[in-house]
């Protein structure tokens, strides 16, 4: 049986507008708080019916550390899927402490079932963590959205773009076809 491959989608700053203070991102602290990103609607739209799922795939690490709530989370998530044709959402809700093997840059979100085809797949993050758990789990490509956050990339992307928009563009021109 063939698998179709899946577009990984970091979600605070490439799904929803990331909270960006001293330029580090943060995500939103709860649904009132959660603005989907321009164009990310039709992004999405236009990359399902090229035949890509597309998994929501988010490190969550306010819940280990207590300043954010499963049910808050829960409700986030529930918007996002009423708001957008997602077919899942992955959640690591561990500290780096806890170490776990699904926190990204590992990539036990991307490689635990239902199984895609990864070597068809793509992830689009914005952060170094994003770009090494596709790159750990043999994704096609690794797309940054660029925000220009203080830190350091350990894994350099294959391409660089400024909104999930432009990096559906890219991917549905450039990549093979589904």
């Amino acid at each position: 049986m063939k698998t179709r491959p899946a577009v990984f989608l970091d979600r605070d700053g490439v799904i929803n507008r990331a909270i960006v203070r001293d330029g580090h991102p943060y995500p939103p602290r709860g649904v009132d708080d959660l603005e989907v990103l321009p164009g990310v609607h039709d992004a999405l739209v236009r990359l399902k019916a090229a035949g890509f799922a597309l998994v929501v795939v988010t490190n969550q690490p306010d819940v280990a550390r207590g300043t954010l709530s499963q049910p808050a989370l829960r409700a986030m998530h529930e918007r996002l899927t009423a708001l957008l044709p997602l077919d899942e959402v992955r959640v690591c809700c561990h500290d780096d402490t806890d170490g776990c093997d699904c926190r990204k840059p590992k990539a036990g979100m991307l490689i635990r079932p239902p199984l895609y085809d990864l070597g068809r797949s793509v992830i689009v993050g914005d952060r170094w963590r994003d770009i090494e758990a596709g790159r750990r789990a043999g994704c096609k490509a690794a797309v940054l959205i660029d925000y220009g956050y203080d830190e350091t990339l350990t894994t350099e992307p294959d391409v660089r773009f400024r909104s999930l928009a432009e990096a559906a563009d890219w991917i549905l021109s450039t990549l093979v076809k589904v």
